[in-house]
């Protein structure tokens, strides 16, 4: 029945947005290819969610595509039907204006004015080109952020050290491994020191990887790959056949990252050492707010460590920060953290303007947030989810510079 009123809705925004292309344009090509365009769009949308066997909620590239292709026809169309429906308003009154006063008259309701139209249609255009740039080009349009981020109890043999930041790679929404290649060579050529990966491998199930496994391998940094595991890692979202599949299928999900060289990090810590000096890196599971896994577990990932030790915590969810990080006993000098994706849609004009309708859900959503000695970085993901694309918020490679601050300064 739901997909009935979904139809239903559907099919009365494409009426209505059938005649502003009918009245600006004479020859019934237009008209026709919208139609054709539209049904088309439907049956994709209907054929990968109302009628496909995969589980409604289990992401793929195709579903995706339809996700993405039907949102990006409804935006045009809600812009559209917002212009048509004040100019039938507009034409009606006017009617009934001209029959109240002259009731001899027939009624005669003022036909659509093609100027109304066209503009409907040429403002439409523009969110709906920007969402469809989005899905085959802005999300593989990767860009070098790079932050120098001073702290006065930096170990001095860490003066100048590079870390690297990924995340949010959700392998089972990718589709060009050109490209996927050509993101992974540019997070190589940062030549970091270490290279943190902050969760969300995955969309659903391990399987995802697979085929992704050997470009992922070739990521390096000096000091390694150090991963944690974000929501979608655990496999929360599919309805598994048992306990047992689920948990194998986050055992599986492991060993991939052990096989391709990563680090993971399960509420524990490593060291790394220079010049007789270390600084530790912390790595927690899934902590979030709302209906979100709370797995991470800070004090038995501290359990040891010193309290003068300078802390990098990994923790996917950048709302754990402000929750328990703050607020615990131990002090946690940078935080690095993903999981908003920026909501993949906003606008960043750097020194000028840094909004997405993500704000609304997290305080923190991306970049820099905090005080000179306990900061946040919330990375906007490298891959993307749901929307397969990215529009004005791009995928991240996140290089930071770890300075001492001079005392005497």
């Amino acid at each position: 029945m739901r997909w009935l009123f979904f139809v239903l809705f559907y099919v009365g925004f494409a009426w209505y947005c059938y005649y502003a292309f009918k009245t600006v344009f004479k020859s019934p090509l237009f008209s026709g290819f919208y139609v054709i365009s539209a049904l088309l769009v439907l049956a994709f949308f209907l054929f990968h969610f109302a009628f496909s066997p995969v589980e409604f909620r289990v992401s793929n590239p195709y579903k995706s595509y339809a996700m993405g292709l039907v949102g990006s026809w409804f935006l045009f169309s809600i812009a559209v039907v917002i212009f048509l429906l004040f100019e039938d308003i507009f034409r009606f009154m006017w009617a009934g204006i001209v029959k109240l006063f002259h009731w001899e008259r027939a009624v005669v309701i003022p036909s659509r004015r093609r100027f109304i139209s066209a503009l409907a249609l040429g403002i439409a255009a523009l969110p709906f080109g920007a969402l469809l740039y989005g899905m085959f080009r802005g999300k593989y349009r990767y860009k070098v952020l790079e932050y120098v981020l001073t702290f006065e109890d930096l170990p001095e043999a860490f003066d100048g050290y590079k870390i690297s930041q990924i995340s949010d790679i959700h392998s089972g929404s990718f589709d060009n491994a050109e490209k996927i290649a050509y993101g992974i060579d540019l997070i190589n050529q940062q030549q970091s020191d270490v290279l943190f990966f902050t969760g969300d491998l995955v969309n659903n199930t391990a399987s995802e990887m697979e085929p992704w496994m050997s470009a992922f391998s070739k990521l390096k940094a000096k000091d390694g790959v150090f991963s944690v595991l974000g929501n979608h890692d655990y496999g929360d979202y599919v309805s598994w056949t048992s306990p047992e599949a689920k948990e194998a299928n986050l055992n599986r999900l492991k060993e991939i990252q052990q096989e391709m060289g990563f680090k993971l990090l399960l509420n524990e810590h490593k060291y790394i050492e220079r010049n007789g000096e270390k600084i530790a890196i912390v790595g927690v599971e899934n902590w979030g707010k709302g209906g979100f896994k709370k797995a991470g577990d800070l004090n038995k990932a501290i359990a040891e460590i010193k309290e003068n030790d300078f802390k990098i915590l990994l923790s996917h969810d950048p709302s754990h920060w402000e929750a328990e990080v703050i607020p615990h006993a131990q002090h946690f000098h940078l935080t690095l953290s993903g999981h908003t994706h920026g909501m993949q849609f906003g606008i960043e004009i750097p020194g000028w303007i840094k909004w997405s309708p993500v704000k609304w859900r997290y305080k923190q959503w991306a970049g820099i947030y905090g005080t000179e000695q306990q900061r946040l970085n919330v990375n906007r993901g490298f891959g993307y989810l749901a929307y397969p694309g990215r529009v004005g918020i791009w995928p991240e490679i996140t290089v930071i510079t770890l300075k001492k601050k001079n005392s005497l300064v």
